[in-house]
């Protein structure tokens, strides 16, 4: 079975793997919902700006910072006065530690207030000079360093936003980053606690335990998130149907597929489908 992309941008960002953006250039941008292979960050300074994440609609302002990780569908909904930078760093560029605490951020803490005179925004201007200034040999090293600066300084202030500083880097944050990343790779096979928590060589009372102590739910809660956000992707953004988004899933029962859907959803997976528009890439 073929299954239906999702409109996804890759390779854009050249050798030097980083680019920087006037939030004012959205004026010109397609407001289609997609994915990147890459990171985004946006650094607002005023005004304010809104956008669809993954089904959840995040609003920022001024000032603010937030990040999108690859493969998060996202699109724009609305921009006031907007002033800041996108700034899109490929995943080489930033350190395993300081994307394993980003990554370890999604769909729980994505934004972050700051202030005015926060760091981040003097890395701008050096950015904007490696961008436009030096060789190409030279340009990368010095854009490998700024950007994980600058993503470790956006990590930061999302550890602090979500109270988990005393956490990073003990046992317990290792095993809850491994167990996201495990979720990430294998959740079409994996949907029980016990089996992740075996692959982990820990038992499952304690990875709830952990995982419960970081961001306040169980592991099961995080299983059946990944699954139903895959499943909701699907529904809005392909053309099909509820028996093949079953299948792709992992599971055999689509009617089993679809009473997991409505328990967790609120909605049928139809229902769900209807109150999006049907984005399909042709």
């Amino acid at each position: 079975m073929k299954r239906p992309a999702i409109l996804l941008h890759k390779d854009e960002l050249g050798p030097v793997g980083l680019d920087l953006q006037p939030i004012s250039s959205l004026n010109t941008m397609q407001h289609i919902p997609h994915r990147d292979d890459h990171y985004m960050f946006v650094l607002l300074q005023a005004g304010s700006f809104a956008w669809e994440v993954d089904f959840n609609r995040i609003v920022l302002r001024q000032p603010s910072v937030c990040f999108i990780a690859p493969g998060q569908v996202h699109h724009y909904l609305d921009f006031k006065r907007a002033k800041g930078w996108f700034v899109f760093i490929d995943s080489p560029l930033i350190s395993s530690q300081c994307r394993n605490i980003l990554d370890s951020c999604l769909h729980i803490c994505q934004s972050a207030g700051i202030d005015k005179g926060d760091t981040l925004f003097t890395l701008v201007p050096a950015l904007d000079e490696v961008l436009n200034g030096p060789a190409l040999a030279l340009k990368k090293s010095l854009a490998g360093s700024l950007s994980d600066t600058l993503a470790a300084l956006v990590a930061s202030k999302l550890v602090q936003a979500q109270h988990t500083t005393n956490l990073v880097g003990g046992q317990k944050y290792h095993t809850f980053v491994h167990f996201k990343q495990m979720i990430n790779t294998r959740y079409r096979e994996m949907k029980q606690v016990k089996a992740y928590a075996a692959a982990l060589h820990i038992t499952p009372l304690y990875l709830n335990e952990v995982v419960k102590e970081i961001t306040g739910f169980p592991a099961s809660y995080w299983i059946h998130q990944e699954v139903l956000l895959e499943a909701k992707r699907m529904l809005c953004y392909t053309a099909m149907d509820v028996k093949q988004i079953a299948y792709d899933l992992g599971y055999e029962d689509h009617a089993y597929f679809s009473r997991f859907f409505k328990r967790h959803a609120g909605m049928t997976a139809l229902a769900f489908r209807d109150t999006k528009p049907l984005f399909v890439q042709s």
